[in-house]
């Protein structure tokens, strides 16, 4: 399972449907479309400032992700950003992962 940072912001249609329905029926709603993927909510917060929500998830792939983020920004209610997260480990990796770049202007 991998781990994804969602930061979301509710459009005023979905700001208007929080207000009528309270921010737990929120959390449920994402818990029940978390598992009906196979994923699970790791933590859920609402937040003030330019984001709304922030969401941790463990999904089994990327492809789920992508499925979750396009079907809930489709809804029209909330607009997404899915960050995929890293651990220490996972950056340990990819540092000894050899690359062939070269930089613009570079030879």
């Amino acid at each position: 399972m991998a781990k994804y940072l969602i930061q979301a912001s509710y459009t005023q249609e979905g700001l208007k449907g929080l207000m009528k329905d309270g921010g737990s029926k929120r959390v449920r709603a994402v818990q029940e479309m978390a598992k009906s993927v196979g994923a699970k909510l790791e933590s859920f917060y609402f937040a003030l400032g330019d984001q709304d929500v922030y969401v941790i998830l463990d999904v089994p792939d990327v492809e789920t992700a992508s499925a979750m983020s396009m079907v809930t920004n489709a809804s029209g209610a909330v607009h997404l950003k899915t960050i995929a997260l890293l651990t220490p480990e996972q950056v340990d990796a990819a540092i000894k992962k050899p690359v062939a770049y070269t930089p613009p202007g570079g030879m």
